[in-house]
């Protein structure tokens, strides 16, 4: 089982994030007021906006800016440099991520946004996978087999998509978690896609 160095990358939020913070404080004071149609605005809504702006400010609006200092920005220079470092060994990465998962409709995605960002920097766009698009157990287990052999060398996708029965560990030299799930074991479940036996690095 390899040894895990864990990092943990913090990013400074921009304004339009502080504002929108700001503003989420001023909806729950109308919450608890009782001025606000729960079926309008409730604090779950609150919770689930807060946590849209903290992954990536254009979930929020689309036409906001992409911040450079944004977190998908910095996975995606740590996800490029990875891949880069480890050319010659084809090592493996997973994204997880449980929002903003592609829709193929035109809207913004983050998944999509990182992967477009590689492929401008070089990587090959056969090299890169969403889970999302295996959607039946034969194209699982051959995306599963492509990453085990460093074909597929970057795999997005989200908790519930990417966790239990994932057997890529082989050439896995980093995961990212780019948002925190609702529960904790999700968590211990990402991480023992990588801290597994069978996996060729002594550290990840």
């Amino acid at each position: 089982v390899p040894k895990a160095d864990y990092h943990t990358v913090a990013i400074e939020a921009t304004q339009i994030q502080k504002d929108f913070v700001a503003s989420c404080g001023e909806r729950a004071e109308r919450i608890r007021n009782g001025s606000v149609d729960p079926r309008k605005d409730n604090m779950l809504k609150i919770t689930n906006d807060g946590r849209k702006i903290a992954l990536d400010q254009r979930l929020e609006n689309p036409l906001f800016p992409d911040d450079e200092t944004s977190k998908v920005n910095q996975c995606f220079n740590n996800v490029y440099r990875i891949w880069e470092e480890n050319k010659e060994s084809r090592a493996t990465q997973l994204v997880f991520c449980d929002m903003s998962t592609p829709k193929n409709d035109g809207s913004f995605s983050v998944y999509n946004d990182i992967r477009d960002k590689l492929l401008k920097k070089g990587v090959p766009e056969n090299e890169i996978a969403f889970i999302h698009n295996a959607d039946s157990e034969a194209k699982k287990k051959d995306l599963f087999s492509k990453v085990r052999k460093g074909d597929v060398r970057i795999l997005f996708g989200s908790t519930s998509k990417m966790g239990a029965g994932t057997n890529v560990q082989k050439r896995l030299i980093a995961s990212h978690d780019l948002e925190c799930p609702w529960r904790p074991a999700d968590l211990e479940q990402r991480a023992g896609r990588i801290i597994r036996q069978g996996n060729t690095n002594e550290e990840v």
